[in-house]
Parts: C-alpha cells; sequence; structure tokens
C-alpha cells in the first residue's frame, strides 16, 4: 500500500509513520524544510494550503490511502484566529479532497468530540453534532465536506490524546508531571469528563482500521470516561508524585475564552467490539507512557 502521511511531524502523525507496518510505501509531509526524526528519502515539505503543490505531491506519489494528521488545535486561540483555524482545519481538507480525486485515493481524517456540546455525553458515533465554539465548527465543516465527497473516507473521532513525541510542546501529562515534580501547585477541572487517549494507541488503532478496510465514522479513544481532574490524580499516582499540589476548579473559574463541551465522551464500542481494536484504560494507558523509550 502507498500511504502519505500529512502533519506527521505532530503528536500522532509521528505515532502514525513509527507504526506503519514495513511493506508499505510511505511518504510523509509537513511544514518543515527537513527534519531529523523522518528519514530524507520519505519526507517531503507541503503546504496543504497551497493547492497546487498538494496536487502534483500526490499525482506524483499516487497513494492509495492518505492519513490526515494535520489540524489546527488552538482551542481559544481558534475565536480570534477563525480565518486561520478554517483554513486549517476545513481549506487543508477540501484541498486534500480535490489532490485525493485525481488518483482516486482514499482519505482517513482526525476528528474530535468538539464537535458536540457536552450536554448529554458520551456520544455515539450517530450523535447529533451541535459545536460549541468556532474550533469545533471548523472540525464539523471539514468532516461534512468528506462526506459530501466522492472519495471512500474514514472519520476517526478522539479527544485528550496525550503521549510521548520529539520537537514538539509538552502534552498534558508530560506538563503536569513536570509541574509536580517542581512543587508547582496545578488547577485541574472537575467538570469537564471524557475520554483519555494515548497516542500510542490511536496510532495502533489507525493501522487496524485501514487492514480491516473500514469506511465511516468511528471514535477511537480511550476506554475509561473520567473527569480531568481524576485523570491528573491518577497520573500523580502512577509517577509517584504529590497529588496534593493538584487543587480542583470548575471551567467557569478558567475564563477560557472558548467554551468546552463539559460531559462530553466518546462510545468506543464499535472500535472494541466490532474492530476488536486494543484500547488502554487510564492507567493502563499511563503505564505505557511511563515505560515508552
Amino acid at each position: 500500500m502507498k500511504v502519505l502521511i500529512t502533519g506527521c511531524l505532530g503528536l500522532l502523525g509521528q505515532r502514525v509513520m513509527t507504526f506503519s507496518p514495513p511493506e508499505n510505501d510511505m511518504l510523509c509531509t509537513d511544514l518543515a524544510d527537513s527534519t531529523d526524526i523522518i528519514p530524507p528519502q520519505i519526507y517531503k515539505k507541503c503546504d496543504l494550503l497551497d493547492r497546487d503543490a498538494l496536487k502534483q505531491l500526490v499525482i506524483d506519489f499516487e497513494p492509495d490511502q492518505v492519513i490526515n494528521c494535520a489540524a489546527y488545535t488552538n482551542v481559544d486561540g481558534a475565536e480570534d484566529e477563525r480565518e486561520v483555524c478554517w483554513n486549517g482545519n476545513v481549506m487543508t481538507v477540501e484541498n486534500l479532497i480535490y489532490a485525493a480525486r485525481k488518483v482516486n485515493a482514499r482519505i482517513l481524517h482526525i476528528s474530535t468530540d468538539y464537535i458536540f456540546d457536552g450536554k448529554d455525553g458520551p456520544y455515539t458515533e450517530n450523535a447529533v453534532a451541535n459545536p460549541l465554539g468556532f474550533y469545533g465548527r471548523s472540525k464539523l465543516a471539514a468532516e461534512n465536506a468528506l462526506r459530501a465527497s466522492p472519495l471512500e473516507y474514514t472519520i476517526v473521532r478522539t479527544m485528550v490524546l496525550y503521549g510521548k513525541s520529539r520537537n514538539n510542546r509538552p502534552d498534558f501529562v508530560g506538563w503536569l508531571i513536570n509541574q509536580l515534580q517542581h512543587d508547582r501547585p496545578v488547577n485541574i477541572v472537575t467538570d469537564q469528563i471524557g475520554n483519555t487517549t494515548l497516542n500510542d494507541d490511536l496510532a495502533l488503532s489507525i493501522w487496524e482500521v485501514i487492514k480491516q478496510d473500514f469506511c465511516g465514522i468511528i471514535n477511537i479513544a480511550g476506554r475509561e470516561i473520567v473527569s480531568r481532574h481524576a485523570f491528573a490524580q491518577t497520573i500523580a499516582d502512577v509517577f509517584d508524585l504529590d497529588a496534593s499540589l493538584i487543587n480542583p476548579i470548575t471551567t467557569d473559574e478558567l475564563n477560557q475564552k472558548a467554551p468546552r463541551p463539559l460531559k462530553s465522551g466518546l462510545v468506543v464500542d464499535k472500535a472494541l467490539y466490532e474492530l476488536c481494536l486494543n484500547l488502554s484504560d487510564v492507567r493502563q494507558g499511563l503505564q505505557k507512557y511511563k515505560y515508552r523509550q
């Protein structure tokens, strides 16, 4: 299989690349001119907003499958940078659809629970979307663009992604560990509820979904639903840190610019019992994180 991976330098993209089956012919792309993470023979810089450059990249490589890990993910920033967010989350997908149609490639795209309002989660794949903020609206628009296209597609919805990666800002777990190791108090919300998802689990699941030739929408996230505060408490426990430094607060106290879906979460029964994916609970995911080299 010939596979094009976009956003390959991100938290998820790095692991999707790492776990690619060895028989695949893989090309990875992102915005950096060059990178020491990926062998130069399988990396090529490409701005997904440059439709002509993207089209040429796809025509030259002729992928069977595109895995789109590229996204604008600054939830609060999206409220002020609406055009930047829309370009990063919607225009890029529309350009991928345009390019993929030239070679009839499939697209696997990563979406989010932020397409829901968080009033009555957890949500199945068939739940009605109602995003609260601009970030969620942009991700829903990207889903709709794929659903309206003539291509075969897979939309993978996930949430609270964490994991190790190189040359990226610290993930939530890494940030919290650093704060607690330096005896710094942290405020963590008790009223945001959902799945926590290890990047390794999601990356391995993506390849399994492709192997099983699944098309449509699938929720892939950790198998346990907890509050962010409970997640932080478990992090402290797994890494033998002082949980008393974790102060419980509510989302309202943070005064964040963008609204959050509070009672959220994704029902992962289809992933677990129809596709038989291996998804960790909170403690299992953190143990994998702790001992991964």
